[in-house]
């Protein structure tokens, strides 16, 4: 009789205990929330990337527009075109970024040369680029240049290289190197001149 009792007593108690959904949500949200934490954190690091890309790609745009409207510059606008450039980069740190700005020359026979090429915190550009110049901008002409004329054409091709470093580094790890290039053909001469270049 007695163990009947207990054993109706904790049947009873386990009945009670399994109705009472008191403490379940608590257990849930131990449970979910290292995977909601994870879930955030890593959608601002993606979206960070994400935008640090578009920034790097708008820097090289920016870079090779802003010289595309120039018939002859100097040193000194050079040097403005890039430190404009590295300020579209805002709010990344300029710290971890490298833009080159070139003036490519385009022969006869679709072959690319750098005429002039400067940089910030990079290496310039120097000799035969034609691989690395979209075969589109490079239309076989009727006769040789080697100084742009009727039959010659020149592009601008700004550059721009970013090491992204995630701020939490939860989801993303490590540095990304991100890079972007752009291609202008100058809009006012045949090419832009450039101390004596071209």
């Amino acid at each position: 009789m007695i163990v009947r009792k207990l054993l109706s007593m904790f049947y009873r108690r386990c009945r009670t205990y399994a109705a009472d959904g008191r403490g379940s949500s608590a257990v849930e949200f131990a449970l979910l929330l290292p995977l909601m934490l994870v879930m955030y954190f890593g959608s601002i690091e993606v979206t960070d990337a994400v935008s640090a890309d578009r920034q790097a790609a708008l820097v090289a745009d920016t870079v090779a527009n802003i010289a595309a409207q120039y018939a002859t510059v100097a040193t000194g606008d050079v040097n403005g075109f890039l430190t404009a450039a590295k300020y579209v980069l805002k709010p990344f740190s300029q710290n971890n970024l490298q833009v080159t700005l070139s003036s490519v020359l385009i022969d006869a026979n679709g072959n690319a040369t750098v005429d002039w090429s400067a940089t910030y915190r990079g290496t310039p550009r120097t000799g035969d680029v034609t691989s690395s110049i979209p075969a589109a901008l490079r239309p076989a002409n009727v006769s040789p240049c080697t100084t742009p004329g009727p039959s010659c054409t020149s592009v601008l091709w700004g550059e721009a290289t970013y090491a992204y470093k995630p701020v939490i580094g939860w989801v993303v790890t490590g540095t990304i190197n991100l890079s972007s290039q752009s291609f202008m053909v100058p809009r006012l001469s045949k090419c832009v001149h450039y101390n004596g270049a071209c």
